[in-house]
């Protein structure tokens, strides 16, 4: 087997159309990416570069053998591409289009794009999304950080007569989802689905994920009451007009919520409370990789994809 090679450089869509051609070229670029020259058994773990190759019809298209368990595998296990019908180069495709929009893409829009079903476009993007689901945070975060919390769902004045609910608005709603978020000024967001805005829910949130002594600001929900016990707390008063003090502000965060609402709201349309994670993930990462290239964001989706199952993507959080 030829030793790795350099990663491909798309410039554009077209240049990643024609640089991966057809399922051979895709394949290769795959593995070139995960194995980096040394295929690796999912099996046994064993990684060997002269592991057997085994031709179908007098080809080879990718199916080898393991020299240690001998258990057959391809480049696709593990991945989100195992067990798929779809070619892997319409996957590529749906990857770099979901990658290259700001604000994502509708399941209806990539089903018409590449010709298949909306129902798998859907997986399709179920699973493109769960590449981009936050990883375990080895340290705690620390700095300057701003706090905040918004609520996902429709909006009262949209609904039919018979439909508008009390309480839909403020932080005591009943129709919408709440959503947490810290912000690194100037750096990543984390967010976090939640059952309620309470102090009881979002301060072990706080504390779980940042360090003591980190500079927090907040506005003024009760919420976030007493945190100067273990951080250095600014609470920017919104009801009294006052949106910095000293510079500090939780613009940033703001400024992320409307993002993620426009997406939501432009692309989606809705988005129920079960699948909510995973869409805050994906406008998470948008925000979090907006320095990135194309190419970087492309490569970030396959290394970090891992196989889910349709009855995981539907199944209830």
């Amino acid at each position: 087997m030829k030793t790795a090679k350099k990663p491909l450089i798309f410039a554009s869509f077209p240049d990643m159309l024609e640089m991966l051609s057809d399922e051979n070229a895709c394949r290769k670029y795959l593995e070139n990416l995960l194995w980096n020259g040394k295929p690796v058994c999912p099996h046994c773990g064993s990684e060997n570069k002269d592991h057997y190759e085994l031709k179908v019809n007098g080809k080879f298209k990718g199916l080898r053998k393991c020299k240690d368990c001998r258990e057959r595998f391809t480049v696709n296990i593990g991945t989100m591409f195992e067990g798929s019908h779809i070619p892997l180069r319409k996957w590529f495709i749906a990857i770099y289009i979901f990658s290259l929009h700001k604000k994502g893409i509708s399941s209806y829009q990539l089903a018409s794009d590449l010709g298949i079903t909306q129902k798998s476009a859907w997986f399709m993007l179920g699973r493109i999304r769960n590449a981009f689901k936050p990883k375990y945070m080895k340290a705690k975060i620390s700095g300057s950080l701003q706090a905040d919390e918004t609520f996902v769902g429709g909006k009262n004045r949209n609904r039919h007569g018979n439909k508008k609910v009390k309480e839909s608005q403020g932080r005591s709603v009943k129709d919408k989802t709440p959503v947490f978020g810290i912000l690194e000024t100037g750096g990543n967001v984390h967010t976090q689905v939640v059952s309620d805005t309470k102090a009881k829910t979002i301060k072990p949130i706080i504390e779980k994920m940042v360090a003591d002594g980190s500079i927090i600001v907040t506005d003024e929900w009760g919420a976030y009451n007493n945190l100067s016990r273990k951080f250095n707390h600014t609470v920017v008063k919104h009801n009294a007009h006052q949106y910095a003090i000293n510079g500090l502000h939780t613009n940033g965060i703001e400024n992320f919520w409307s993002h993620l609402k426009r997406g939501i709201f432009g692309i989606y349309h809705h988005v129920s409370p079960e699948h909510l994670h995973r869409y805050c993930d994906e406008f998470s990462y948008r925000f979090n990789s907006r320095k990135a290239t194309n190419n970087e964001k492309f490569n970030f989706s396959l290394k970090n994809s891992e196989r889910l199952m349709w009855k995981q993507l539907i199944m209830k959080k």
